[in-house]
């Protein structure tokens, strides 16, 4: 899609926010992604909030910085992401704001096309579709990979799965708004350490906006690549969906999608401990277990290449799904401490 020189008008400057910490192999090659942008510089301005990272993160910055003046550095004492975004906004000097991450790359064209689109479809926020990659390709990375960009693994995660024509939708990876937003209706809920960007995007559909996903460009985000890393996120991601929903006393803070493998782990878990009372009961935990491994089995099939592997991609979908739901079974036990 080609830019012409009036598409990009006075006053339609954008400030990229890119919360991170400890992020030495990945931040240069999304400070790139800006650097070669073809966005009129004087209208960019790309401001990195880290927190107090221990690695190589602030001094690589720092060379962008002194070398490209629209590059800032700001500290985030408080280290946490919500903050860091909130961070950001105070102190955006530009009219539209493009929440970034440093695990992230965007074509050149990125913020052109979002902002024209923006325009074009009377849209208050708007994003690309996300590829997700991996800098070590193994058969194990490149499984997980696959199986974050499947249905059966992130659900109706629209922005994962692809879309064919401008959606409207709850949410997107990497989005680019209005920044008098971020004026009407708040700022990111600096309670909620995961699920905050969703919270904002939902509190911000309440009000009647729109959120675009447009399938005219995408960009790469590069995700975990062992399987204790990608357990690790998922559990976080769980366990802080409940906390959410207890904390902003909103269950429509997030959508049902997000609380599908809760369902699930529970559907396994609730029939064995009745098992102990009436033995018949674990006969539903077996017959949801060998339905789930047929349904995954024939998936991971389908899904398998040279590159990946069966087992890789089985070992992928158990992970997701169970660290995710058991996430959630944390939340919903440390609800006791937090109401008590």
């Amino acid at each position: 899609m080609k830019i012409s020189g009036e598409a990009i008008m006075e006053n339609r400057s954008v400030s990229v926010i890119i919360p991170c910490r400890n992020e030495e192999n990945y931040i240069s090659d999304c400070l790139n992604s800006f650097v070669k942008s073809n966005y009129p510089k004087d209208n960019l301005e790309v401001l990195v909030v880290d927190g107090e990272s221990t690695d190589q993160t602030i001094a690589i910055v720092n060379n962008y910085s002194n070398k490209y003046p629209f590059v800032r550095l700001i500290n985030n004492e408080k280290i946490i992401t919500p903050i860091a975004l909130n961070l950001g906004v105070k102190n955006a000097c530009n009219n539209y704001i493009l929440i970034a991450s440093a695990h992230s790359e965007f074509p050149q064209d990125y913020i052109s096309i979002l902002i024209n689109r923006l325009k074009e479809l009377n849209a208050d926020g708007i994003g690309g579709q996300l590829i997700t990659d991996v800098k070590n390709k193994t058969k194990k990375s490149l499984s997980i990979i696959k199986v974050l960009s499947n249905r059966f693994g992130v659900g109706n995660s629209l922005f994962r799965i692809g879309v064919d024509i401008p959606t409207r939708v709850d949410t997107v990876p990497f989005g680019l708004y209005k920044k008098e937003l971020f004026m009407d209706i708040g700022l990111y809920n600096e309670k909620l350490i995961r699920n905050h960007d969703i919270e904002w995007s939902k509190r911000l559909i309440r009000t009647d906006k729109k959120i675009f996903l447009i399938p005219d460009i995408s960009c790469k985000y590069y995700a975990r690549e062992t399987y204790k890393a990608l357990a690790k996120n998922n559990f976080q991601n769980g366990l802080w969906n409940i906390l959410a929903v207890y904390i902003t006393k909103k269950i429509s803070s997030l959508s049902i999608r997000h609380f599908i493998p809760l369902i699930f782990v529970l559907s396994i878990v609730i029939p064995v401990l009745l098992s102990f009372f009436y033995l018949p009961f674990i006969l539903i935990s077996l017959t949801l277990v060998l339905a789930h491994f047929i349904l995954i089995l024939g998936i991971s099939i389908k899904l398998n290449d040279k590159a990946t592997g069966i087992f890789y991609l089985l070992k992928a979908f158990y992970t997701l799904h169970l660290s995710y739901g058991i996430g959630s079974i944390i939340g919903l036990l440390r609800l006791d401490k937090l109401i008590t």
